[in-house]
């Protein structure tokens, strides 16, 4: 469970997942156009991550696998993760797949690491090496918490540079420079 306040973590769990219901339930209208105040029983629909978890976990639904983890997406990524579009599939791609790995199919989890693992390097690669003027065309690539990872890292590169450049330097501690008591 994340931080209650983390706005991150909200929109994270805001993403949509396909769910099947086991029970029919009354007093719930999901599709804008039907004129039913109830969802039969093996309907299928699509609910937002934060409400399918709590069905699922009173055993009304079961979660299938959502879209941006669907087969297409795993063979993209196996075959080359740095030029696989994640932002578009889901803008928060690993907190979003760790978050419904336990609840679909565990497989997740391992595909969103790999993802990551393969991404990282060249993710910090390209804050380090880029000009500014083309971190427009990579941030879109990207998904939040690897535009947080590259934004940190251009932060530091600039921070570095500064220090290179005539920032203050490493300095011996004036308490180092007094003269020690014998011991008695």
């Amino acid at each position: 469970m994340g931080d209650y306040y983390d706005i991150d973590d909200i929109l994270a769990e805001e993403d949509f997942v396909p769910v099947q219901f086991h029970k029919a339930v009354n007093g719930v209208k999901i599709d804008e156009s039907s004129e039913r105040g109830f969802v039969e029983q093996d309907s299928k629909a699509e609910l937002p991550f934060w409400l399918a978890r709590g069905l699922h976990l009173q055993q009304a639904i079961s979660i299938k696998v959502p879209a941006c983890f669907n087969r297409n997406t795993r063979l993209e990524i196996e075959a080359d993760a740095g030029s696989v579009d994640l932002r578009s599939r889901c803008s928060y791609f690993y907190e979003f797949g760790c978050k419904v790995a336990p609840y679909c199919d565990k497989s997740i989890g391992l595909l969103v690491s790999y993802a990551f693992k393969a991404r990282y390097k060249e993710v910090l690669y390209k804050a380090h090496t880029k000009a500014f003027a083309a971190a427009s065309k990579i941030m879109t690539f990207l998904t939040k918490e690897e535009t947080n990872l590259y934004e940190a890292a251009q932060s530091s590169m600039a921070a570095f540079r500064k220090w290179r450049m005539g920032g203050p330097r490493l300095q011996r501690a004036s308490i180092l420079g007094r003269k020690r008591k014998p011991a008695e």
